[in-house]
Parts: C-alpha cells; sequence; structure tokens
C-alpha cells in the first residue's frame, strides 16, 4: 500500500482564505487540524517545558484543563503559560469532590437553558451529592442529592457524553454483625442519569440474592456487566432490566411518596429512592470466564477479548467471535518476553476495529481480515510492529578466572524490562491528529529518562520524538498526555507528592529561555 502524499501547508492556508471547501461542516476543522499534524511532526518544531507545579493532592487533567485539591482549583493549559480559570471555596473534608467527569455541549440538540450550551463538570462529593459545574467559572449550576442509604463513590460514562453511571462503595456486612449470623442482601447500588439536561433513568441495586457473591458491577453502553473473585463475567441488558424491574418512574424536582415518606426527588434529606429492584434473575444475554475479570469487546465484526482463567496463562490473551465464541485463526496472542512487569492488549480506541498489544520492546497493532472463502471466520495479522531502539544481542557473556587459571564463561539474558533498555511504558491515541504516542523510558545511571515517540497510526512510521527534562522514575506512577500542540506529564512520588510538567509547542528559534518552575500548595 503507497504511502499518503504528504500536504502542503501553504496551499491548505490557500485554500481555506478562499473558502476552496465542501459543504461538509466537518472539512474545515480537519484540514486545521491536519495543518497542525505537519507543524507537530517537523523538524523544527520543538515542546518546550514551560510549566512546573507540585501539589500535595492528586493531579487530574481534562482537555487543557488541569485540576487541583480535588477537582476545587482549575488552570487552563491552552495560555502560553498556564493561568489558574478558577478556585472553588474551601470545604470540609466530606464534603471534597470524590470523582468527576467533563461534559461537553452536543451538537446540534436544543438545550433548555444557556449554559447548558457550555461544557461542564459533573462532579461527586463525599456527603452524596452530584454537582453540575461551569468548566470556566467554577461556579455550581445544578446539585442533585442522591440518599442516605449508600456511599456513592464512583462516576462513569455508561455511553460517553450521554448517559452517566455512579456507583456506590460495596455494602460490606461488619464484624459483629457477621458473627450474628446477619447477611448483607444488597451488594453495591447503580445509579443511572442521562446528561443534560438531567434527568434521572433509575437506580439499580446488585442483590446478593438475585446475583450471588459478585465482587463488582458497572454499566458500558447499555450492558450491566456483572463480575465474581471466580473470574466469571455476566452480561445483561439494562434497557431490559429496567422496563421489567422498574418500580415507580420517578422525575428530578418533583414530588414523590416513598415507603410512607413523601419528599421532593433530588433534594435533600429524601434524595432518589432506589427504584429498580430485581426480583427474579434477569434474561443473560453472555457469559465468559477470563483471568482477573479482564474482558474487552471491539472489533468489526463483534470479538472479545479474554485471557484464559488459569494463573498459568497470564500474558495469553484470546481473541474470539463475540457471535458465537469461535476462536478467531491466529486469535490466540502472546508475546514472548521475560519480564517484572505483564503486557496488555487492547482494542485500538480509533474505531478501526485493529487491536494494540504493548510489551516491553515492542508495540504489535493487529488487525481482524475475513477469511478468504470463509466470511463467517476472521484471523488475526499484523498490521504494523513499533520496535524498541536496543542494541542487538544485550544478553551478556561474564568470564571469570579459577584458581587454577581456567577461562569459565557464564551466559544469562537480560530481562526483557531491564531499565538500562530502552522499555515502552505508556501508549496512547491522540484523535484529532491521528498519531500514536508511545512513552519509552531507559535507566541512565542513578536516574531514567523517557521520551515521548509520535507514530504515523497508519503505518507506524516513527514522525517525531520529544525528549522529556525531568527524571523519570520506574518505581512512581506516571501519566502522560499527548493532546494537540501540548504534552502534560503527571507524576505521583511517595508520601502524596504529585508532580504536573507542562510542555507546549513552540518554534524553535535557537535562543534557551528558563523554565518557570512553580510550587504550588493548591
Amino acid at each position: 500500500m503507497g504511502r499518503t502524499r504528504k500536504p502542503n501547508v501553504c496551499r491548505q492556508l490557500s485554500r481555506r482564505a478562499l473558502g476552496c471547501f465542501s459543504r461538509d461542516a466537518g472539512v474545515v476543522q480537519r484540514t486545521n487540524l491536519g495543518i497542525l499534524k505537519v507543524l507537530v511532526c517537523q523538524e523544527s518544531t520543538k515542546f518546550k517545558n514551560v510549566w512546573t507545579t507540585h501539589s500535595k493532592s492528586p493531579i487530574s487533567y481534562e482537555r487543557g484543563r488541569i485540576y487541583f485539591d480535588n477537582y476545587r482549583c482549575c488552570v487552563s493549559s491552552i495560555a502560553s503559560e498556564p493561568r489558574k480559570l478558577y478556585e472553588m471555596p474551601k470545604c470540609p473534608k466530606s464534603e471534597k469532590i470524590e470523582d468527576a467527569l467533563l461534559w461537553e455541549c452536543p451538537v446540534g440538540e436544543i438545550l433548555p437553558d444557556p449554559s447548558d450550551y457550555t461544557s461542564s463538570l459533573i462532579a461527586l462529593t463525599a456527603h452524596n451529592w452530584l454537582l453540575r459545574i461551569s468548566a470556566t467559572t467554577g461556579k455550581v449550576l445544578e446539585k442533585i442529592y442522591l440518599a442516605s442509604y449508600c456511599k456513592f463513590r464512583y462516576l462513569s460514562w455508561d455511553t460517553p457524553q450521554e448517559v452517566i453511571a455512579v456507583k456506590s462503595a460495596q455494602n460490606k456486612v461488619s464484624a459483629v454483625a457477621r458473627q450474628a449470623g446477619i447477611q448483607q442482601s444488597v451488594l453495591l447500588y447503580l445509579a443511572v442519569f442521562r446528561a443534560l439536561p438531567f434527568s434521572l433513568i433509575g437506580i439499580l441495586e446488585i442483590n446478593k440474592k438475585i446475583f450471588g457473591n459478585v465482587t463488582d458491577a458497572t454499566l458500558s453502553h447499555g450492558i450491566l456487566i456483572v463480575m465474581y473473585s471466580s473470574g466469571l463475567i455476566k452480561l445483561y441488558s439494562f434497557q431490559a432490566i429496567a422496563k421489567q424491574f422498574m418500580q415507580q418512574k420517578l422525575d428530578l424536582g418533583c414530588a414523590c411518596r416513598w415507603g410512607g415518606t413523601t419528599g421532593t426527588v433530588g433534594e435533600a434529606p429524601f434524595g432518589i429512592p432506589c427504584n429498580i429492584k430485581i426480583t427474579d434473575t434477569p434474561p443473560l444475554l453472555f457469559e465468559v470466564s477470563s483471568l482477573e475479570n479482564a474482558f474487552q469487546i471491539g472489533g468489526h465484526p463483534w470479538h472479545y477479548i479474554i485471557t484464559p482463567n488459569k494463573k498459568k496463562q497470564k500474558g495469553v490473551f484470546h481473541i474470539c467471535a463475540l457471535k458465537d465464541n469461535s476462536l478467531a485463526k491466529n486469535g490466540i496472542q502472546e508475546m514472548e518476553c521475560c519480564s517484572l512487569e505483564s503486557d496488555w492488549i487492547y482494542f485500538h480506541p480509533d474505531a478501526s476495529g485493529r487491536i494494540i498489544h504493548v510489551g516491553p520492546n515492542q508495540v504489535k497493532v493487529l488487525k481482524l481480515n475475513e477469511i478468504e472463502n470463509n466470511s463467517f471466520q476472521h484471523q488475526v495479522s499484523e498490521d504494523f510492529v513499533i520496535l524498541a531502539n536496543r542494541e542487538k544481542n544485550k544478553n551478556e557473556n561474564l568470564f571469570t578466572v579459577t584458581a587454577s587459571g581456567r577461562v569459565v564463561k557464564k551466559h544469562f539474558n537480560l530481562l526483557d524490562d531491564d531499565p538500562e533498555q530502552e522499555t515502552f511504558k505508556i501508549v496512547d491515541y491522540e484523535d484529532e491528529l491521528d498519531l500514536l504516542s508511545v512513552v519509552a523510558v531507559t535507566q541512565l545511571d542513578a536516574e531514567g529518562k523517557a521520551h515521548l515517540d509520535f507514530h504515523c497510526n497508519e503505518y507506524g512510521t516513527l514522525l517525531k520524538s520529544i525528549p522529556l527534562v525531568e527524571s523519570w522514575d520506574v518505581t512512581y506512577s506516571h501519566e502522560v498526555y499527548f493532546d494537540r500542540d501540548l504534552v502534560l506529564h503527571i507524576e505521583q512520588k511517595p508520601n502524596r507528592v504529585f508532580s504536573c510538567y507542562v510542555y507546549q509547542m513552540v518554534c524553535d528559534t535557537g535562543e534557551e529561555e528558563e523554565t518557570r518552575d512553580v510550587d504550588r500548595s493548591c
């Protein structure tokens, strides 16, 4: 397959100025991103560390915004130097924000309030309030009191930007109750909302009498996923469950009588009653067993990835068709590597149906193809492979001399993730620029050095490499984000010390400027 022709930026800018585009509304945006991609990858472009900050609370990043102090303080990373957008009033620990999601306005929908057309932070507090906060001012636009009968702790998208799932902490029986023979029937709760304008779908209880000893449960794309300690995973239709077992439809802000108590739904102290209680086993959609409950669905047509449920099978991945559980041809993927850290695999987030398999010294991009003359079965083949930059035959030969003068040669193999060799740590995908970003780390003397590489998502070709100036300790926790013209590295050190390093794209002028280093307590 021939390589795509490199676009001419000057020609694209001229065509944009003249309005030489089709009527497709996305053409101008795609052209702009194409121009930015050329600028990002050209040799003269550098990424400079423009800001460094430290905090004693976790640091989060989302769409050009850096959050400190449990989302109380927000800094914009889009400007030439990061600047504070807002800082919400201090609150007691019992009211802090525990989890949050960024909601962005849908295109083409009519919303009831002008504030709905701007980005919002959907936040869950420690005292069970669900807040909608302006992403630019920090003002609380809407608040919902969830309940007092459980502790809600986690936020996730059931359907991205459309349906929110709020999960409670698991109910655990106290030691005294256990000795008294008291059993906990409700294991956890899932509250489900449609995004703006906020509307309640319902609160579902996961009951031990129906599902057994569940270790976890979650919602994804309308599917209730229930997991067990044995490695068993069961899938159910949440829509079918809600239709069959919803006791009463509830509307936020409306009066409700429940269990002999009257109150307003979503307001304290009444909150939201649990209105979806399963009384009989719902129809099972799918069931599979996988080591450590590792389970993913994706590809074209639908396939899933599991690890056989045996400890000795760790690092072995089976790619199977969802329709009949048949193993794809070449569907057993095992990266032959000897390392302390396991390799990992997942469906490519670019919706191409491909699969990314990451090991310490290589990144394999796999694709699913129909087998010739057999459209009912698919095979797994390599699309391309990215290899770490390593010396060949690095395995050592040591020579020792015995007392008699005899030379003895000892041969041993280094680990594939030996710190003195370049090792892949993070692989991500920048969807707007269509680039794969790969973080590679090498231990040099007492400290590690990392660089971020940009690869062509279509062919795997290395387009650019960016050195990170800060040292990289492989024993710390790291997150690296590549977002258009921004690179951000968040590091968690011992004793809950968090550091954030911000890099921005600059034109190489040959002049060195000092990096701003700011210590923050927020």
